[in-house]
C-alpha cells in the first residue's frame, strides 16, 4: 500500500496540484485502501461502490464525494483503470448571507487598523481566506484601483476592483510598515497571518456586533457576490470576479438575493379586494 501511495503522491506533484489537494487525495486513498483490506486491483466497480454506500451512513456527502474523486483519480492514473462510480447527491443548501447593515455592524466593531482593513478587503474584493492571507504588496496597484489574486483556486490568476473606500487607508498602512515582509497582512512571527487567525478576528467581530447568523470568512465572499447582484452587476462579471470556472457555481446567488425577493409584488397585492374585518366576534 505504501508504494502505491508514494506513486500517487509523485503523480499529483508532477501535475502541479496544490498542497491541500495532495494531502487530501493521499489521505482519502490511504483510508480507502486501509478499509477495503484487499488489493485494489481485484476490486470490481460494484464492490467499490458498495464501500461508498456503506460509509455514507456515517460520513457527510461532501467528504464522501471528495474520497470518490480521489479514488477515481488513483485508479485512472496509478492503476490505469477507469472506474465508474456514482457521486452522492448533496442537499442543496443556500449559503448564509449578511445584509449590508450587518456588514457595517461587523466592521464598526473592529478597532484594530490591520484587522479592520483585512475584513474590509475580504468583503470588498470577494476573496477567499486563503487568498487574502497570501496577498503581497506587489499584488495591489493603488493608482489603477486593481488588486491581483495570484494563483487562486485552480491556480488561476484574476483581477478584482480595489474599493475606493479602503484604497488610501490600505496604501498608508502598507507604506507605514517597517521591514521587508512582502505580505500585506503580516504576522508578528514572520510571513503572513494564518487562516485560523483571520477566522478568529472575524469571529470576535461578529460577537461584538451581536450578529446571530452563522458567519464564517466565506460568508463575506457570499455577501459580496449577492450584493453585487442586487446592484445589477451582470452574472458573468461576478463569475470572473469570484474566479468561478463554471457559471453554474455563480448562479446560486440568484437564489439568495433577499433584496430582489422583497421587491417582487405578490399577485394578491394587485387584486382590488375588500379587506376582511378580523373582529373577535367573527373569529368565533
Amino acid at each position: 500500500m505504501g508504494s502505491l501511495l508514494i506513486k500517487l503522491e509523485n503523480e499529483i506533484k508532477s501535475r502541479g496540484f496544490s498542497i491541500k489537494t495532495l494531502r487530501s487525495y493521499v489521505f482519502h486513498v490511504g483510508r480507502f485502501l486501509s478499509d477495503v483490506k484487499l488489493s485494489p486491483k481485484i476490486l470490481s466497480d460494484g464492490e467499490i461502490q458498495k464501500y461508498f454506500l456503506k460509509i455514507g451512513n456515517f460520513m457527510d456527502p461532501l467528504t464522501i464525494n471528495l474520497r470518490i474523486s480521489a479514488v477515481k483519480f488513483f485508479y485512472r492514473e496509478i492503476l490505469g483503470r477507469e472506474v465508474v462510480l456514482n457521486y452522492v447527491k448533496r442537499p442543496k443548501k443556500l449559503p448564509e448571507v449578511l445584509t449590508k447593515e450587518e456588514v457595517v455592524q461587523i466592521l464598526n466593531s473592529i478597532s484594530n487598523t490591520k484587522h479592520r482593513l483585512l475584513i474590509e478587503t475580504v468583503y470588498g474584493c470577494g476573496l477567499r481566506v486563503s487568498e487574502v492571507v497570501r496577498l503581497k504588496k506587489e499584488d495591489i496597484r493603488f493608482k489603477e484601483g486593481i488588486l491581483f489574486v495570484r494563483e487562486g483556486k485552480g491556480k488561476k490568476d484574476r483581477m478584482v476592483t480595489l474599493p475606493v473606500s479602503i484604497s488610501k487607508r490600505l496604501e498608508n498602512y502598507v507604506n507605514s510598515r517597517s521591514g521587508d515582509n512582502p505580505f500585506i497582512f503580516d504576522s508578528s512571527r514572520g510571513g503572513h497571518l494564518s487562516i485560523k487567525s483571520v477566522q478568529k478576528i472575524l469571529e470576535q467581530a461578529v460577537m461584538r456586533a451581536k450578529i446571530t447568523k452563522n458567519v464564517h470568512v466565506h460568508t463575506l465572499r457570499h455577501s459580496y457576490a449577492t450584493h453585487l447582484l442586487e446592484q445589477g452587476t451582470d452574472l458573468r462579471i461576478i463569475q470572473r470576479l469570484l474566479g468561478h470556472a463554471d457559471i453554474k457555481t455563480t448562479q446560486i446567488y440568484t437564489h439568495v438575493s433577499t433584496a430582489t425577493i422583497k421587491n417582487i409584488k405578490s399577485p394578491l397585492d394587485t387584486l382590488d379586494i375588500i379587506p376582511q374585518n378580523n373582529s373577535k366576534s367573527e373569529q368565533k
